[in-house]
Formats: structure tokens, sequence, C-alpha cells
């Protein structure tokens, strides 16, 4: 029950510090929290790192203080610094031409991503491209919803990449146990890849279960993203 109640503990904190890159936004991710935080996994956050924080954001939404679309503005992970992204920055008429343009013709391979992120609409916001188009789009429903397939292709070539190398080196206990939290992103994702995805998938899980001791979190203080 422990194990299990860390595993929990630690997605849902991956959740709350990654809704910036999340489609949905807090109204995905809040029901999310509210339907699998229980006692345990509560006791759990308490000993993570800002857990304690997302406890207090948790309690607010079923007592109703909070929105099921919406969080406190002092509870913001990085103290609201994602909330204020450079996509605040308006886009010109041809940039708005550009981006459509690109998401419209996105392809869901590498290809696809490499010519999008060679747009100049893209190139302008650097490393928060992602965030930033994210929340440029926010008036436009039916370009977000566009834009949520090139997320999720970019994140999953992103995981396969990092579970490629992860099987070609040696890791520590410590690093499985972070890898043991992350399944859930590896199980949505890499079977996008069909049988290769799946295959990968299944080695992801093989190195998991030769962990000595698989997410114990007592003595320590909880692992950090």
């Amino acid at each position: 029950m422990k194990a299990k109640a860390s595993v929990v503990a630690q997605k849902l904190l991956n959740l709350y510090r990654q809704e910036h890159v999340i489609f949905g936004g807090w109204a995905a991710v809040n029901r999310v929290f509210v339907d699998e935080a229980d006692a345990d996994v509560l006791r759990a956050l308490r000993e993570l790192p800002t857990g304690k924080m997302l406890i207090r954001h948790i309690e607010n939404l079923r007592s109703g203080k909070t929105p099921m679309d919406s969080i406190e503005r002092e509870l913001l992970p990085y103290g609201g610094m994602m909330a204020e992204t450079i996509a605040t920055v308006p886009l010109t008429p041809d940039e708005w031409a550009e981006l459509e343009a690109g998401i419209d013709a996105f392809t869901t391979d590498q290809d696809g991503l490499d010519r999008i992120q060679q747009l100049g609409v893209i190139k302008k916001f650097g490393d928060q491209w992602l965030v930033a188009i994210r929340a440029a789009l926010s008036s436009r429903p039916d370009l977000l919803e566009k834009w949520s397939v090139v997320n999720k292709t970019y994140r999953a070539y992103y995981l396969w990449k990092v579970a490629s190398d992860m099987l070609n080196q040696p890791l520590s206990e410590r690093a499985r146990a972070q890898l043991q939290v992350d399944m859930p992103e590896y199980e949505t994702y890499l079977p996008m890849f069909g049988d290769a995805g799946t295959e990968l998938l299944e080695k992801l899980r093989s190195f998991i279960s030769t962990m000595k001791n698989p997410i114990d979190d007592s003595g320590n203080d909880g692992l950090n993203y």
C-alpha cells in the first residue's frame, strides 16, 4: 500500500508541476487530483517537495472553494512563473497565418516536428514554444485541439528517446525508481509507435522489475522530478 501511494503521489505532483504543457490545463488535471488523492496518497504527498501546496489545492477543490477548472494563485507551482508565459506577446497577422498553415500541414512523425519547429513563429518563443503557443491559442479552440496533436507527438518522441537512452546505460536505483513513477506516461505514449513502442515498453517494465527495493520512500525526502 505504501509503495502504491508513493507512486500515485509522485504522479499527481508531476501533473501539478506540468499543468502548463498538458492539454486541457487545470480542468484536466484537477479531476485526476480529486479522483486519485485518497488518504494514503495525501500522507505520501506531505513528504514530497511542494506536496503540501498540492494538498491545499486538492482540499480547495473538494470543498468547492476552487472551481474545477482553476487554482488559487498563491498555490500555483513555481510561484506562478509558468502562468506568466511569454505567450502573452501578441502574434502578428502574418504569424497567425504561418502558425495556422503549419498546424494544418503537421504530420505525426519526426519530419513533422522538425518542420513545425522551423517556423518563425515557433522559433520566436525558443524553448518555451509548446507552452507559449498553447497559451496563444487559448482563444482559438479549433486550433488548440489540433495543437494538442503536435504536443502529444513531441512528447511521444521525447519519451522514446529518453527510454532508449535509459536502456543503453547503467542507472542508479533512484533513477529506476523515478522511471517507475513516470511509467504511466510511457504507457500512454510509447504504444503510438506500434509494435516497436510496445516492445520498448516491455523492456522498461522488465527494467523496473530488477529494482532491489522499488519506491520505498522511508528515510528520504521523496523523489525529485
